[in-house]
């Protein structure tokens, strides 16, 4: 009972957060459920990938909430969203390809690397792309989105996140206002999701270490604690988005990453330092 309330608690803070900033609950799903594997004592080789795995399945669920909120305010560029998607869709699978092989520590060293520049973007950046006006003249080409898709993809499948902490810097650079940029990443997150979680499912399909209750490296218990509050939590997420300003609630976030971040690179530091 202890262990499905630290799912839904997991859940409801990544749902929220994938909505409201649109850079991913992974950030969230993957470190919480790396300790909660370990003190269920699964096996350090196979539970970051299983964590990674299982967090991309449920961002399946939270993406179809949070999209249907910004579908609704207008706010997807779905030409954007089709020229990258063919891209995400190989990019994420061979995302999962590449997380099977790493092994697990150094899985958790990337994890925490990429979760400090994050930290440092969301706590330094500026809004000064807020007020853009959208000029699309500034967009790649289709090949040139594809291209941005795969890369966006495969980097997201490693960290078993939704992609918005790619696509909405990329889509910014592009001039993309930033409330369609923070919509359209939502949506790309389910083609990262699907892609990515399937993979994982194939690449740990029959491996001895893995416990009951799995597909691959996806653990479902794990995975319906979450999905019953994510996606309630996401459309809320989505909905704040749109009336605060998110400022304040960046930095804060910020400094969580940056515990998170310091502590999966101390845990591995000994891959680092030869300790």
């Amino acid at each position: 009972m202890e262990t499905l309330l630290i799912y839904l608690l997991v859940g409801a803070v990544a749902g929220t957060i994938a909505g409201l900033f649109g850079v991913g609950g992974g950030l969230i799903i993957v470190p919480a459920l790396v300790m909660v594997f370990a003190a269920l004592g699964i096996s350090a080789e196979i539970l970051t990938q299983m964590a990674v795995a299982t967090s991309l399945a449920t961002i399946v669920i939270t993406s179809l909430s949070s999209i249907r909120t910004h579908h609704l305010k207008g706010a997807v560029n779905w030409s954007i969203f089709k020229a990258m998607a063919p891209g995400i869709l190989i990019g994420s699978w061979f995302g999962g390809v590449t997380a099977h092989l790493l092994p697990g520590p150094w899985l958790q060293l990337l994890i925490g690397i990429f979760a400090l520049v994050i930290a440092a973007r969301m706590a330094l950046s500026s809004q000064r792309h807020a007020d853009l006006p959208a000029d699309e003249a500034r967009v790649p080409g289709g090949p040139g989105l594809a291209a941005a898709g795969a890369f966006i993809g495969w980097g997201s499948a490693i960290f078993g996140i939704g992609g918005g902490s790619l696509t909405v810097p990329f889509l910014s650079r592009c001039r993309v206002q930033i409330q369609r940029a923070v919509a359209t990443s939502a949506a790309c997150g389910l083609p990262i999701a699907i892609a990515g979680a399937f993979s994982f499912a194939v690449q740990g399909w029959g491996d001895s270490l893995l416990p009951a209750w799995t597909t691959g490296y996806i653990y479902w218990p794990a995975f319906f604690g979450i999905v019953l509050t994510s996606a309630l939590f996401a459309r809320l997420g989505a909905l704040l988005a749109h009336r605060l300003s998110p400022k304040l609630l960046k930095k804060c976030f910020a400094g969580l990453l940056l515990v998170i971040g310091v502590r999966f690179i101390w845990l591995n530091s000994g891959l680092l330092f030869g300790g």
